[in-house]
């Protein structure tokens, strides 16, 4: 029995969304990808709008899984006011799936550990895969 998933990328004050049916064998099939910007003006306002748009979106296409990547470290090991304004924009998104389906965070460096024999960056860069 296949599964309507969705994966969500936070970075800065983007969403990056991929609508997907996951079936127990065979390809997954893609249904859409897209890129939600936060609004412009009082964050607090953006907010709100990103949690209603993730929320509506999940409920409207009745997804019943959500896995997004995990916060990652600063490579300069320095933070940044940009960098915990994403993990706001992240914690919103999360409140936001949560509040329709189970929703799992998985870290990048994992994906690389337990899915096949190359990094995450590599596959993605593999267009035929």
């Amino acid at each position: 029995m296949s599964e309507r998933r969705v994966g969500l990328t936070v970075s800065g004050d983007k969403v990056v969304v991929v609508d997907a049916e996951v079936p127990d064998d065979g390809p997954i099939v893609l249904f859409a990808d897209h890129t939600w910007t936060l609004q412009k003006g009082a964050r607090e306002e953006a907010y709100h709008m990103i949690y209603q748009q993730v929320a509506n979106y999940l409920r409207g296409h009745e997804i019943k899984r959500v896995v997004l990547k995990a916060s990652a470290v600063n490579a300069r090991g320095s933070m940044t006011l940009a960098h915990l304004e994403s993990a706001e924009v992240r914690g919103v998104v999360i409140a936001a799936a949560r509040s329709v389906c189970p929703v799992r965070s998985v870290a990048k460096a994992t994906i690389s550990r337990w899915f096949g024999e190359r990094t995450v960056d590599e596959y993605v860069k593999d267009h035929a895969f």
